[in-house]
């Protein structure tokens, strides 16, 4: 059985997660603002671990984050061995995870992801296989006790951030949300009704450690939205981290999902990284209004579980004593006053 540490990172960034990881940019404090990739050095047999990827760890996981970068080397080495690979090419890492460019014993080019598991990266493999490389990037082989992976090599010079088209770019977020989601979730992972009350048991402790009165105003009325949905929280499959850094190009397909945190609920859920990436406060609702339409997703539903959306964040974002993210008060503020439309 994998050892699951509570994830003390940030990933939304788009993010939420720390996985909330990776991409520079969306969420905030729990959101890293870098490059989906950091090129380390060509790394040799003896594997030599970016700094970055040791001051994230060190940053967000503590005691756990330093034995996962001290055990990194001799983790890499075992399943280079293991799974008959030979490096091929600059080690790349985001704020939780090495990954290595490989070549299998057969030719075929892949990536081996070596990340410290926590609540939402513990969930990556189980989605990956229920997609089995429809949409998102194809799993090839699986360690469950370390959550090590072997996954299929995309094109990290293809990302869907470099599509000069912030609209096309949110369109093909939405179309492949629209795939994504189109299922149930495997009954294991975690579930958005769970978050969804953690976040209103947290809501009135948070809104007396923010000091100002209308940004206190939207949380609120942000916990208020997700308090009316939060009975039919939905069974979806949900990507739960799809920015524009999650999404590269293949030769098999235009664009693939890559880094799923995953949990079971509404497809309204999904909709806010794709909202926060190259913000554009006059660009919110029509964002909001294509994705819904792509998804078929009911609007008042969507932008209730939208808000949840800022309310997690704002929550992370008074837990690690931030202030709150302007950009994600704005979305809020835009999605309130506008309805469902």
């Amino acid at each position: 059985m994998a050892t699951v540490v509570k994830n003390k990172m940030a990933s939304q960034a788009y993010v939420p997660g720390a996985l909330r990881t990776y991409a520079p940019t969306l969420l905030s404090p729990r959101s890293i603002r870098m490059r989906r990739f950091t090129h380390a050095s060509i790394v040799p047999r003896v594997i030599d671990i970016p700094g970055g990827l040791t001051a994230a760890q060190e940053k967000y996981n503590g005691a756990a984050g330093r034995d996962f970068i001290a055990a990194l080397p001799g983790l890499a080495a075992s399943f280079l061995d293991r799974w008959g690979l030979r490096l091929d090419g600059p080690a790349m890492h985001g704020v939780s995870a090495l990954v290595l460019p490989v070549v299998r014993a057969d030719g075929v080019p892949a990536v081996l992801k070596l990340q410290l598991l926590d609540e939402e990266s513990v969930g990556e493999p189980v989605a990956l296989r229920v997609w089995d490389g429809d949409g998102a990037v194809r799993l090839l082989d699986h360690d469950e006790p370390t959550g090590t992976m072997l996954l299929e090599r995309l094109d990290p010079a293809r990302m869907l951030s470099h599509l000069p088209d912030s609209r096309e770019a949110v369109l093909v977020i939405a179309r492949l949300l629209a795939h994504l989601t189109a299922g149930p979730a495997p009954a294991d992972l975690r579930r958005l009704g769970d978050i969804a009350g953690d976040m209103l048991e947290q809501t009135p402790q948070a809104l007396a450690r923010i000091p100002d009165s209308a940004a206190r105003r939207l949380v609120a009325d942000c916990a208020a939205a997700v308090r009316e949905v939060s009975d039919t929280s939905g069974d979806r499959l949900l990507h739960w981290d799809l920015h524009f850094e999650n999404v590269l190009g293949a030769d098999r397909a235009s664009w693939l999902a890559i880094d799923p945190k995953p949990l079971a609920g509404d497809p309204g859920f999904e909709l806010l990284p794709a909202l926060y990436n190259r913000f554009d406060p006059a660009e919110v609702r029509w964002r909001f209004d294509a994705m819904t339409d792509v998804l078929g997703l009911d609007r008042e539903r969507a932008r209730a579980w939208t808000l949840g959306r800022v309310l997690q964040n704002c929550l992370w974002e008074v837990e690690d004593g931030r202030p709150l993210e302007e950009e994600q008060l704005e979305i809020g503020r835009r999605l309130l006053e506008g309805g469902a439309g």
